[in-house]
């Protein structure tokens, strides 16, 4: 459904929020489109040494670093209100942030590893959702949301059942808001393919090192994102 011109394409400068930003897909993307000349508004939870170097491939005043957790709805509401504060309304949303179970049976998934896998990557999501939708709508400009799901959000697998449920979910999500956003809007599943990083080396281990870098992905992605549209609105993409 996507292709090139379908969207605003990657000339004009575009202000994208990425959850999750400090280590992997999401670094790496944030990253890419910094180099193509877009603002990049950064959040994670922690702020590592990950977090930390990133600073300097992303510096103020253009891009804007902040710690939160979207796993809690007041961190989010507190990250939108400084968001619209210092960059306005972002144009662009992706919703990056995620985490997985550690390969087991689901009998043996600890009850409270498998609520952080479906409250960071389902309720995460939808915080995010709550707080920044309504500034879009407001803004009458559009705005594209990227919601991170998986081809384990399309097919099950063994031993990452709370992985495979929660990106199931994102899938289900996306296409009931698609139909609640207004006109001009688009919301769209993408799933990312198989890139290695560390979420991808705990189920797959060693081999995870034969598949591609989070910055060749990044390359291909960010063209995707840049160039999507109001028609896309809905749509389960992969890059």
């Amino acid at each position: 459904m996507v292709g090139v011109g379908s969207g605003s394409g990657s000339g004009k400068q575009r202000t994208v929020l990425i959850t999750g930003v400090s280590k992997g897909i999401g670094r790496a993307l944030a990253i890419e489109l910094a180099s193509l000349g877009h603002s990049v508004i950064g959040c994670c939870r922690s702020q590592d040494n990950n977090f930390i170097s990133l600073q300097s491939h992303l510096p103020p005043p253009t891009h804007l670093l902040l710690n939160a957790d979207v796993k809690s709805n007041s961190s989010i509401e507190e990250l939108a209100r400084i968001v619209m504060e210092q960059k306005g309304v972002p144009d662009i949303i992706v919703n990056n942030a995620g985490t997985i179970n550690k390969n087991n049976k689901i009998w043996e998934v600890p009850e409270e590893e498998f609520d952080s896998v479906i409250d960071t990557n389902l309720k995460g999501t939808a915080n995010v959702l709550r707080h920044f939708i309504p500034m879009m709508i407001s803004s009458s400009s559009g705005g594209i949301i990227v919601n991170m799901s998986s081809g384990w959000g399309r097919s099950g697998a063994a031993l990452v059942a709370p992985y495979c449920a929660s990106k199931w979910a994102v899938e289900g999500l996306t296409k009931s808001v698609a139909k609640e956003l207004p006109e001009g809007m688009a919301v769209v599943a993408l799933n990312p393919g198989v890139i290695n990083t560390d979420m991808l080396a705990s189920c797959f281990g060693t081999s995870a090192a034969l598949y591609q870098s989070p910055q060749s992905w990044a390359s291909k992605a960010a063209t995707m994102i840049l160039n999507l549209g109001a028609a896309d609105n809905g749509a389960s993409l992969t890059v």
